[in-house]
């Protein structure tokens, strides 16, 4: 601060004097055609590759038969002994919603307590997108064609730009997809293009998740430290509504931090099966790996298994046959 005393101020970079950072732009159109991409996939995916979802607890399971082991803390899981009443479950047990505010303006006053029904939440990955450059007309926001001018700490004010020619059409506007419905939605019908759409389904995941990772260092996205309710914008909202640990104290306010990747794109780890596709046992539960369920379900379908989750997904589990494996493995 001694340094800076007496020299003119710098001014501020994208996006915090409110203008896009025009490099991102593309990553996210990128990233928001991947998602739509990947839930319509994963759709398609789950009427050949059957996932398990719990009736008591959030867990589920990919393959056709619920894993063994006692996991469950659903409600009378004590009666059941921890074992999970498997049944069907939908594609948002696989790739999990998150949700967030949607902002007119990113830059503007924080949400109050008083408006936190006013204000429409819509899946925070997408909030992400408009604010990075997508245009979506049924959510609105404010672009600047000017950076703002500092008033104080917090206070701003818009720059004129009557001065500015009439805007000209978006040379980065891309054609965004569209959410398939129910009765559109076509399985595969042969393993061939089982593994093909396994193959593009895992590369839309890893899509967003990088485009999502680029998008998060130019734009602030924030998380409570208490529970996972996210932010996208560079201070969090008001509204009073975290019921974690000792909530009470707080009067609900959240704890907000910068966030981290999980925490907007959740991944959902699931046990992996065995290469050789037998069922898995519960004395070997402590050998099996684990991978999360989109990765799961497009190997299962017949998708090469990444370099990056080979750590974690332990490909060959089993019990020895004779006494002179075991001394092998020993």
């Amino acid at each position: 601060m001694k340094a800076a005393q007496g020299k003119p101020k710098r001014p501020l970079p994208p996006p915090k004097n409110g203008m896009l950072v025009h490099r991102l732009i593309p990553v996210a159109y990128k990233v928001y055609n991947a998602r739509i991409l990947l839930i319509n996939n994963l759709r398609k995916l789950m009427k050949v590759v059957p996932v398990k979802g719990c009736k008591y607890c959030s867990e589920i399971h990919v393959g056709s038969v619920g894993h063994p082991f006692r996991t469950c803390r659903g409600m009378m899981s004590d009666q059941r002994r921890g074992e999970h009443d498997w049944g069907s479950t939908l594609v948002e047990a696989v790739f999990l919603p998150v949700e967030a505010y949607h902002l007119e303006d990113r830059l503007g006053k924080r949400i109050p307590h008083e408006q936190r029904f006013a204000v429409p939440r819509i899946p925070a990955l997408v909030e992400l997108c408009i604010q990075a450059g997508v245009d979506l007309p049924e959510y609105p926001t404010k672009r600047r064609r000017k950076p703002i001018i500092k008033i104080g700490r917090n206070e701003f004010v818009d720059a004129d730009e009557d001065d500015l020619p009439e805007a000209e059409p978006d040379r980065f506007k891309q054609t965004l997809l569209e959410e398939l419905h129910f009765d559109e939605i076509i399985a595969p019908s042969t393993p061939e293009e089982t593994a093909a759409l396994a193959e593009e389904t895992l590369e839309a995941w890893e899509t967003v998740r990088d485009g999502a990772l680029k998008l998060m260092k130019g734009y602030a996205v924030r998380v409570c430290g208490y529970c996972p309710e996210v932010h996208v914008g560079p201070t969090g909202h008001k509204a009073r509504n975290c019921g974690a640990f000792k909530h009470q104290q707080r009067n609900g306010q959240h704890g907000w931090q910068a966030a981290v990747l999980d925490d907007l794109i959740p991944p959902r780890y699931v046990w992996h099966m065995p290469e050789s596709g037998e069922e898995l046992q519960r004395e070997l539960k402590t050998f099996y790996g684990q991978a999360p369920a989109v990765v799961e379900m497009c190997i299962q379908g017949g998708a090469k298994v990444p370099e990056k989750y080979k750590g974690t997904m332990r490909l060959d589990i089993g019990i020895p046959s004779s006494l002179k494996e075991a001394e092998m493995v020993i």
